[in-house]
């Protein structure tokens, strides 16, 4: 007979080999012939106690069983002798085992498939917007205008008025620049800070802004939120709607 070697890390139990054995020498669970099929079982099993598997006691379990009932196979039976086949409920066991096996075999292929999943649609859920309580100093505003300024001077061409010093120094009221950022305000409500300074603003325009604001922050017109996303303060009127710093 051909010497067949099994690995028992393979098998789940001692019922997946059986059932490997039955198929192997294809014959029917329900008329297993019990002492070629113990033979290859006990074969199968020869030095378990070596490999320290976790079900070894159940694959021993199963060897005694096998050799049982291939004892009481051997016995000669008499007349009143009635009994049920000793094979029966071995058989019983592996038909369950082969069910449940072969359930399980076709769960897995649909185990990743969406055919039968059913998805909750998702819900828009409204969070309250968090109040800003974070108290910013005017050094703050300063650092933050200072940046502006550097990166302006450093985009800046020369232009006429790079020559005032010369010609006479330009003249920019704060009251004027107060009176165009009420005007920007009125329209949105709420303005960056960054956008007050545009590319041709000349140093006495941003300066005289940037007191503007300090003003307006210092008479309680303005308040100063930070934006860490934009990293840029973000102004708000404290009014329905601003008004000049003349009127």
């Amino acid at each position: 007979m051909e010497q067949v070697t099994y690995k028992l890390e393979n098998f789940e139990g001692p019922l997946d080999l059986l059932l490997t054995l039955i198929r192997k020498n294809k014959v029917s669970i329900y008329d297993i012939p019990i002492a070629m099929i113990t033979e290859q079982y006990l074969e199968a099993i020869d030095g378990i106690e070596e490999l320290n598997l976790d079900n070894t006691s159940e694959f021993l379990v199963m060897a005694s069983q096998l050799l049982y009932i291939k004892s009481k196979m051997l016995l000669p039976k008499t007349d009143e002798d009635d009994e049920d086949d000793p094979r029966e409920d071995l058989a019983r066991r592996l038909l369950e085992y082969q069910q449940y096996k072969e359930a399980s075999q076709e769960l897995r292929k649909s185990e990743f498939s969406t055919r039968h999943m059913v998805f909750r649609e998702a819900e828009n859920i409204d969070f309250p917007a968090p109040e800003y309580d974070v108290s910013h100093s005017t050094d703050e505003l300063l650092s933050a205008f200072e940046s502006i300024f550097r990166r302006h001077m450093r985009r800046q061409k020369p232009e006429k008025r790079a020559f005032s010093q010369i010609v006479g120094r330009e003249k920019v009221s704060v009251d004027d620049m107060v009176e165009k950022i009420c005007k920007r305000l009125r329209r949105s409500g709420k303005i960056r800070f960054e956008t007050l300074f545009r590319e041709d603003d000349s140093k006495p325009e941003m300066i005289a802004t940037f007191l503007a604001v300090l003003e307006m922050v210092k008479l309680g017109r303005l308040s100063a939120d930070y934006d860490s996303e934009k990293k840029d303060f973000i102004l708000t009127s404290r009014r329905g709607g601003a008004r000049g710093g003349n009127e």
